[in-house]
């Protein structure tokens, strides 16, 4: 905070506390609750009812970030009813579970006990009998939580998949249609193997659009996307020469009809299957509204659908600050406009960060010199990139401060160096695991 006035540490504290708002009102426990609730033998989820004493087991399973915080809820709800459970968290994102068991696995990039999780969740739903409820927890990260690869690729290859697919910019849903299409659990392969038990999906959605074919790659929902769509993002990416063999003789054997497509909309395996999005990137931004309303601000959201390069995202949130401050449009001053989805960073350096410290970098360059603007940009996950940050908060005072430190902002944003240009001026948002993740959340202050 060196040499800033009151008024903008005022507006610092309000953009933090707007985002944790954001975040609190999509809390994994908040989100079960809100959606599902039991009264003696009915189990509410939504607008179905489901008459617990038709089931003779009810397993539990799922993968994500909040997915152990999601099992709690339910084992509050059905305390003495599960048979038993088990579900993939990244580390050290486990909750106090009675009755489910939890594995501890890499993310974003897939790992031995990721596969050895998923493994697990397959051959418990594939007990289900007709008698048998199966709840299936699904939160952001349970693509690379949940990895078990098709037949004849190994772990390694779809490691390397991901790491390959991460650097050039592809979007989440190009991502997903890769991963679904090399995997022996997504892509609607868990529905399938649950079926025929009664299959009851929980989800909070980390994708624009809240397409439930691409959360978590779909495992329990029909997959929209094919083998002749995977093989099409390879060419777009030039990844034909890159991609391990075993993928991309699998994507070729699949788009040529000689490896099984993914389940699709019809199949008899989704007839008993109910997929409930319990927590969304909107709700996130409508609960930080009303808290910028408590605060005094007038308030526009953006969009939650958000995409595509972090930095021209950035330079478009800066441009609109400045437009308040020179015109009070689109909104009057004193203004907070919101926006979600999730934003990509192509890697060109070798540096630290992820989308929201880079998008934070980005704007704080792009708002230099113009005062009584506050950016924050933060990953509601409590988690950006390989980095402990959910993201970080900038002024018009930003770029001073750092060159009186001796910090090249522009060097450190080429570099995609992003963590420790903030973690040197003390601006980095840390709010340690969330027990959510419905992407990101960015909120623009104008006094």
């Amino acid at each position: 905070m060196e040499n800033r006035s009151s008024a903008v540490r005022d507006m610092r504290s309000d953009g933090e506390h707007i985002f944790l708002a954001g975040v609190a009102a999509v809390r994994a426990d908040a989100a079960v609750f809100n959606y599902c609730r039991r009264d003696a033998d009915r189990l509410y989820v939504g607008e179905d009812i489901l008459d617990l004493s038709r089931f003779n087991r009810i397993f539990v399973v799922g993968a994500g970030k909040a997915s152990a915080a999601m099992a709690r809820a339910v084992e509050d709800i059905l305390p003495k009813e599960i048979s038993d459970g088990v579900v993939s968290v990244k580390y050290e994102h486990t909750a106090n579970l009675k009755r489910v068991r939890q594995v501890e696995a890499g993310h974003p990039v897939p790992d031995i006990h990721g596969e050895e999780a998923a493994r697990s969740i397959l051959e418990l739903v594939q007990k289900a009998e007709a008698t048998d409820l199966v709840l299936c927890l699904i939160s952001g990260g349970g693509s690379a939580l949940m990895p078990l690869p098709a037949p004849g690729i190994r772990l390694e290859d779809k490691q390397e998949m991901s790491r390959l697919l991460l650097a050039c910019g592809a979007t989440i849903h190009e991502i997903n249609t890769l991963r679904k299409h090399t995997s022996a659990i997504k892509g609607g392969r868990l529905a399938e193997a649950a079926s025929p038990g009664t299959l009851v999906s929980l989800i909070l959605s980390d994708v624009i659009g809240d397409d439930l074919d691409v959360i978590a790659s779909g495992p329990t929902v029909p997959d929209t996307s094919t083998f002749q769509e995977s093989l099409a993002i390879v060419e777009k990416y030039r990844l034909a020469e890159k991609l391990p063999a075993p993928v991309m003789a699998h994507l070729t054997a699949g788009q040529r009809g000689r490896v099984l497509e993914t389940p699709k909309a019809g199949d008899p395996i989704f007839e008993r299957t109910i997929n409930l999005i319990v927590g969304s990137n909107m709700q996130a931004i409508r609960a930080a509204e009303q808290e910028a309303r408590n605060r005094g601000y007038r308030c526009l959201i953006l969009s939650s659908l958000v995409e595509g390069e972090t930095r021209e995202a950035a330079r478009f949130h800066g441009a609109i600050a400045r437009e308040i401050l020179n015109s009070d449009h689109p909104i009057r001053r004193p203004a907070c406009l919101i926006s979600g989805g999730e934003t990509t960073v192509t890697l060109k350096g070798d540096g630290v960060g992820g989308r929201n410290l880079e998008f934070a970098l980005a704007a704080a360059i792009d708002i230099a010199d113009h005062p009584d603007i506050v950016i924050l940009s933060g990953g509601t996950d409590g988690t950006d990139g390989p980095t402990p940050a959910a993201g970080a908060i900038v002024d018009h005072d930003t770029i001073r401060i750092a060159s009186d430190a001796g910090l090249d902002a522009g060097m450190f944003l080429e570099n995609n160096n992003s963590y420790p240009f903030f973690e040197q001026l003390d601006d980095l948002i840390i709010t340690g695991p969330t027990d959510t993740n419905v992407m990101d959340l960015r909120i623009v202050l104008v006094r």
